[in-house]
């Protein structure tokens, strides 16, 4: 199985915070990354053999549970340094909620308002968590805060996007159901 430059892009950015096992790297980066990226341990483990293979990670002990600590080597550091220096991917993204917006009609408009209800209250949950999460990195001093936070703003700005577009669906939704109303 081929790994992406992106998985390695985030494998090696992890273990360039701090040497730690598979499982560890995965959790970190649901918990640190989980608002804009997402890897499988399915996607971990192989980029793990394959950058240790390349001399890009090391093994540094493996503790009682058989599980490896992972550690980037500098080549490994170079090489995530480049991977970082190039153009980001442009992904095509994937909505399961406007893909079922865009067939509304099967839906009917209550099980649409339904849904843009269900994101506008995600995305406040999300806003709200996110401020949280702002306030923790605006109190840490270290090299990467900066550029963490760059990442909270953007979480944030995506979060109010979503709020401004459910209110504005919200309002299509309530214009479509008073001019079929007045069609009855």
């Amino acid at each position: 199985m081929a790994v992406s430059d992106q998985t390695q892009m985030a494998v090696l950015g992890g273990l360039s915070l701090a040497p730690m096992t598979g499982y560890a790297l995965r959790e970190q980066i649901r918990d640190t990354l989980g608002q804009f990226w997402s890897e499988s341990f399915g996607q971990i483990y192989p980029a793990l053999t394959l950058l240790e293979r390349d001399g890009l990670i090391e093994r540094r002990e493996t503790l009682r549970s058989g599980s490896s600590i992972f550690a980037v080597t500098p080549d490994g550091v170079q090489r995530l340094r480049e991977l970082l220096a190039e153009a980001p991917a442009r992904e095509k993204p994937r909505n399961g909620l406007l893909l079922r917006l865009f067939f509304g009609r099967q839906l009917g408009p209550d099980a649409c308002r339904q849904l843009v209800l269900d994101a506008r209250s995600r995305a406040e949950a999300e806003l709200a968590g996110l401020s949280a999460i702002r306030a923790e990195v605006e109190a840490d001093d270290s090299a990467d805060a900066p550029y963490i936070l760059l990442t909270v703003v953007a979480g944030e700005h995506a979060a109010r996007a979503t709020l401004a577009w459910a209110d504005d669906a919200l309002d299509v939704l309530e214009r479509q159901a008073t001019a079929t109303q007045r069609s009855q």
